[in-house]
């Protein structure tokens, strides 16, 4: 089950964010205030981030971060998302495809584009995200952090 994220769900959450932050799947790890601030925001406004529980048998497995920008080379609004993490328990239950079918019907009509990355050598994630129809951009990424 897919359901979006409540302020009871800050303790699973955190706990799935440092775990994910603490795998291959990313370049480095965060801050738990990162986490913290991520979670304030989630539950503030579902204006620029939404984030969600991937549950199974009615247990957190896993979440999922998005966030919507604006993109003239896409047409509109793009869907990015940010994050998502399978617990290791859980993973090969379809819960990652699941949730990419949802995105794909949650963005239908409102979005022009669901964007996201991943680490090069996550061959498990890349395998995926090529099966369910995402093509590769030619960018080099780059950022500047305050």
């Amino acid at each position: 089950m897919i359901r979006k994220i409540r302020k009871e769900d800050k303790t699973d959450y955190i706990k799935m964010a440092q775990d994910f932050y603490s795998s291959d799947a990313v370049c480095h790890n965060i801050s738990q205030k990162y986490m913290e601030n991520a979670f304030a925001e989630l539950m503030r406004s579902d204006v620029y981030a939404e984030g969600y529980i991937l549950e199974w048998e009615e247990r957190a497995a896993g979440y999922a971060l998005l966030a919507k920008t604006f993109s003239q080379e896409a047409g509109g609004m793009v869907l990015w998302l940010e994050e998502i993490y399978i617990c290791p328990t859980f993973r090969g239950n379809g819960l990652g495809q699941e949730f990419l079918d949802f995105l794909r019907q949650y963005a239908a009509g409102k979005f022009k584009r669901i964007r996201l990355e991943a680490d090069p050598d996550n061959e498990g994630a890349r395998s995926l995200y090529y099966r369910m129809g995402f093509d590769e951009l030619p960018y080099f990424q780059m950022v500047m952090d305050f």
